[in-house]
């Protein structure tokens, strides 16, 4: 006993040995450099907030140490105190710029950013040039306000600050699509001043959000409700898919990237997969790491010898130059050390101890420095950067690997919220409030059937389906998606600090399958697809089902809360008419079995699922802040459910097709007339469609709001949309929703997952201006380019274009193989293509613009799938395949092979590209190489020779590679090589006329004609032509 008793003692005494040698290097190395006043740590006038944040989370670690033992002489005290000094300082300079937090909520533009550098004695903004959209610094904050609270310590003081955290949280909500500048402040890695989504950034937010989702900002015994953070379970799980998505990469232009271990690992651990975060650590450390540390990713030119350092960015393929000479980082070592301490991997951690003590530089006290980094120097070894005196991060970091390997502290002590433990494991912050970071289990969707009147509940019980009414689920409430965001909007407002509450954004599908408790009401919501005040989508049936069985597949897949969802399908008059109801019925009886395409579905009463539902309990919410309509639960949209009324006996679409184009004609001839003799001829019109032209007319001139004396335009064109849509008239629909101007639900969603696949999307008119965008864009940005570029050309092609993008979007996530050879998705090109699949199958007379949304997502799969169609001649293939922008594969490096083997260049679509500095400052396989390449074909609008010249390309490089011996001497014309393939045929064809004594078709042109030739023999005459080239002298044998 005596013995253990003397081991115990001795332990002791070495703990509190190790502790004190600690406290003596903090003391040294890192206090010195925390102001007295801001809190903030800096070596110099200039303060990163990264920098300081770790510093505090040193501090508070060996805070956390202390608490260990009984006589810490106060140590525990002032090193908590110090760590809540340095956060509060960062949220003091953050509470100043309250006004950027509230621009960028609306907008994510780069001058709305928070800073990500502060002046270090007053914490006043540093506002020269400065890359400070950093969303891992904001995320950084977050997470450690989350996990010191918890701890104990005590951050927020009061209701304003609150407040101000609560926006930081809509700031970080919307990541997945904010391109930032990322760990490294510079955004591509070109360093030519833009910026890129970066996956550690966007999983920086995700971990932030996770961590802050019902959090008491107070404390567990302080807290109240109105101090509880919220986060939309929505906008945290776009952020999880599109870092699932970039991963192992970091961007589009990063393969991969040091920034991303602090993401996958210590301290934000937000990767659920271990599989994943596995194959981004190895695939960061064998492409990135070095004898002295771990590169920030390759071709960075920071600190090299040969980076001029008097320009702020690079000039274009400069990053060259760094190959092989980049400079490693041995704080990474520190971070795999923290890493196999946290996944308890011994080998791990031996590994990058021994390659980080040789590189520790000792002082004449015996305390251990970091270096920041090692650069090759113009002699070619090795050297330490010797600036600042500390390196405050990666000291901070060092000190917290030290105090788990002297076991002093454990990974749960530095992870209070258990983040480093797989997703199952992590303990629930708050019963009371939701969470996200649960259990993956196999979802039973609960869903009720909600009939919006008696007489439709009538209707489907005839048929077996038991639905219920609005009054039948009372007291429950049953609210629109919208009425839950107006709620929201109060959560975090504060008039003091001028900033709103939560952005009008919508509520998604995961959203609205909780419970809520508001005031003592039990309200249910219903998805924004059944709102019929959103998009005209909903009133395709076959659209509408589609919709469902996504939005009930992603519910089953990314549900991630203990109890089951709770689905409220509301089932409405017109969509569920005579000529309709058929297909609503299958999928009702699907339900009644228990199971839909492979969905686990659970049908009943709202009344008897709430007990087995996520409930959120709304305490922030005051009286006031409710609608005084939804005092009553039967109030759902009753304006919208009113038929649209036109003239007295509503419209009629048409008594028949001669008086139709006559009104017509006169509603045209009107439309030049002015506003009021407009206005005072609108009742002598019957047809939807005469009455769009001319209420059109006048909202162009007057605006949307302009009364017409029976309603303003908007409300006018927004119920002629419904009434044209009850009529399945298509084309009216969108185009009285494009003179509304409406932008329909998870465009901007859409537009990212396109991007996160390596793809770029493109808006526009085929044949007119194009924009190319190449980073996620905020809705209404993505609105302007619609209306701007569509609208001069047709007003309906804004809508069809919205369609197009929300179908991608989804396309691109399932079936990813159907984009293969697609650099660009032109979203313009695709609607041509379809209109051209359209003529060739015998339909040239049907306008796209006619089709249901249904019918236009399944041209659309069509189009895609264009190599399978057997019943397109080779021409017709060749114009969607043109149109589609699809490249053969390997394109790409193919037609570089050309270039190295054309020393004066080559010529495509009348553009000359240069050997030289093409080959030097590019690489084949990079994203800027293949932007050069499409540049070529920009303005060629026919798609059939376009791939009349990718298809020359392919042969000229396999005669090439064939013959390693040729290359060309003078400039390489592709243009004219594919001209003469063509008069190659020309000839040919001519003869065999004047044998056979035919006439030739006057109406196809000559390009047309080789076009429609099969592959087999197309490849004969342009193989022939190239050799014609190299007999007339513009190739050289070697």
């Amino acid at each position: 006993m005596d013995d253990i008793c003397n081991e115990q003692v001795e332990n002791y005494l070495q703990a509190k040995q190790k502790l004190n040698e600690h406290y003596v290097s903090i003391k040294r190395l890192l206090l010195p450099f925390q102001n007295y006043s801001t809190g903030l740590f800096s070596c110099s006038s200039e303060c990163y907030i990264r920098d300081s944040i770790y510093c505090s989370v040193a501090v508070w670690s060996l805070a956390l140490a202390y608490r260990r033992i009984d006589d810490d002489n106060g140590r525990t005290y002032e090193l908590e105190h110090v760590a809540v000094k340095c956060m509060r300082g960062v949220l003091y300079c953050y509470m100043r710029q309250a006004s950027k937090v509230e621009k960028f909520k609306v907008n994510q533009k780069v001058d709305a950013a928070l800073h990500s550098k502060f002046e270090h004695e007053t914490g006043d903004a540093i506002n020269k040039n400065h890359q400070h959209l950093q969303l891992d610094v904001v995320a950084m904050f977050v997470l450690y306000l989350v996990q010191m609270t918890e701890s104990g310590l005590q951050i927020v003081f009061n209701t304003d600050e609150v407040a101000f955290v609560q926006n930081l949280v809509y700031y970080l909500e919307r990541s997945y699509r904010v391109p930032d500048f990322g760990l490294w402040e510079r955004g591509s890695k070109y360093n030519n001043g833009s910026c890129e989504l970066h996956a550690s950034s966007v999983g920086a937010a995700k971990a932030a959000l996770e961590s802050a989702n019902g959090f008491n900002l107070f404390g567990k015994q302080r807290g109240a409700p109105w101090s509880v953070l919220w986060v939309d379970i929505d906008a945290h799980n776009r952020n999880r898919t599109v870092m699932d998505s970039l991963l192992p990469r970091e961007s589009n232009s990063k393969n991969t990237d040091a920034a991303l271990l602090p993401t996958v690992s210590f301290p934000f651990f937000a990767v659920d997969q271990e599989e994943l975060r596995s194959e981004t650590i190895e695939t960061l450390t064998s492409k990135l790491e070095g004898r002295y540390g771990v590169k920030r990713f390759l071709g960075d030119g920071y600190k090299t010898a040969v980076e001029d350092t008097s320009r702020a960015h690079y000039q274009p393929a400069e990053i060259k130059l760094f190959n092989n000479i980049e400079c490693e980082w041995p704080i990474f070592f520190v971070y795999l050390i923290i890493d196999g301490i946290v996944h308890d991997k011994p080998n791990q951690i031996k590994m990058y101890l021994e390659k980080l003590k040789p590189l520790l530089k000792v002082r004449d006290d015996g305390l251990e420095l970091l270096p920041r980094f090692f650069y090759v120097s113009e002699e070619h070894f090795f050297g330490i950067f010797e600036e600042p005196p500390v390196f405050l991060w990666g000291q901070a970091v060092l000190t917290i690997a030290n105090l788990l390997l002297d076991q002093l502290i454990t990974p749960r002590d530095l992870d209070p919220i258990r983040r480093y433990l797989p997703a199952v494991e992590r303990h629930k912050v708050s019963m009371r409030y939701s969470t996200f970071a649960g259990v993956i289990s196999d979802t039973v969707i609960q869903i009720s059937l909600i009939s919006e009147s008696k007489h439709l509940q009538s209707i489907l019980s005839t048929y077996g389906i038991s639905t219920q009414t609005p009054d039948q689920v009372e007291p429950i409430q049953i609210w629109p998606s919208q009425e839950l965001v107006k709620v929201y909007q109060h959560l975090g407002a504060n008039e003091k600090l001028g900033i709103s509450g939560r952005p009008k954004r919508p509520i998604g599908a995961l959203g609205t399958c909780k419970v809520y408790r508001v005031h003592g009401r039990t309200v249910v919501c219903y998805p924004l697809m059944f709102d019929i005040g959103d998009f005209y989508m909903a009133f395709d049936t076959q659209t509408l089902i589609d919709e469902l069985q996504h939005s009930l597949q992603f519910v089953s897949q990314y549900w991630r809360m203990p109890m089951r969802p709770l689905f409220i399908f509301l089932l409405r008059e017109d969509t569920t008419q005579e000529n309709r109801l058929g297909p609503i019925l299958e999928v009702l009886s699907a339900f009644k079995q228990g199971q839909w395409d492979g969905i686990k579905v659970c049908l009943g009463r709202v009344q008897s699922f709430i007990a087995s539902s996520v409930v959120e309990h709304l305490e922030f919410v005051k009286y006031s802040h409710i609608d005084p309509r939804h005092q009553d639960s039967t109030q759902m949209d009753e304006e919208l459910l009113k038929p649209f009324i036109g003239r007295e006996n509503g419209l009629d679409d048409v008594r028949s097709l001669r008086a139709f184009k006559q009104e017509l004609k006169t509603a045209n001839e009107l439309r030049t007339h002015n506003t009021n003799e407009i206005l005072s001829h609108l009742n002598s019109f019957y047809s939807g469609a005469s009455l769009a032209v001319l209420i059109g007319e006048i909202a162009k001139r007057e605006g949307l709001h302009f009364d017409t004396g029976n309603g303003t335009c908007y409300e006018r064109l927004n119920k002629l949309c419904r009434w044209a849509a009850g009529q399945k008239l298509w084309s009216l629909v969108r185009y009285s929703a494009s003179l509304c101007h409406k932008v329909v639900d998870s465009l901007a969603p859409s537009i990212t997952s396109v991007l996160v696949h390596d793809k770029h999307i493109t808006l526009g008119v085929f044949g007119h201006e194009e924009i190319v965008v190449s980073n996620p864009l905020p809705p209404a940005t993505i609105k302007d380019i619609l209306y701007r570029l569509c609208t001069p050309h047709d007003e309906r092609e804004a809508c069809l274009q919205q369609e197009l993008v929300l179908y991608v979007g989804a396309a691109i996530n399932k079936q990813p193989n159907l984009f293969e050879g697609m650099l660009q998705v032109r979203i313009g090109w695709l609607a041509y293509a379809m209109r051209l699949l359209l003529k060739h199958r015998g339909n040239g007379e049907v306008d796209i613009h006619d089709l249901s949304p249904s019918d236009v997502k399944k041209l659309l799969f069509d189009v895609l799938d264009v190599a399978n169609h057997t019943d397109l001649s080779w021409l017709q293939r060749r114009q969607i395949t043109g149109a589609l922008n699809k490249t053969p594969p390997d394109f790409y490096a193919k037609v570089w092979l050309i270039l190295e083997r054309s020393p004066d260049g080559f010529v495509i679509n009348s553009h000359h590209l240069p050997q030289q500095p093409t080959l030097s400052d590019m690489g084949k396989n990079e994203v800027a190489w293949w932007k050069k390449v499409e540049a070529m074909f920009a303005g060629l609008h026919r798609p059939e020779f376009r791939q009349l010249i990718m298809e020359m390309l392919m042969v000229t490089a396999i005669v090439l590679e064939r013959n390693p011996e040729i290359k060309f001497q003078n400039t390489t014309d592709i243009d004219a090589v594919v001209g003469d393939a063509i008069n190659e045929y020309k000839k040919f064809s001519n003869m065999m006329t004047n044998q056979i004594g035919k006439s030739k078709d006057k109406q196809t042109d000559e390009i047309s004609e080789f076009c429609n030739l099969p592959s087999e023999i197309l490849v004969q005459y342009m193989v022939r032509s190239v050799v014609q080239s190299l007999l007339k002298g513009s190739v050289s044998v070697t």
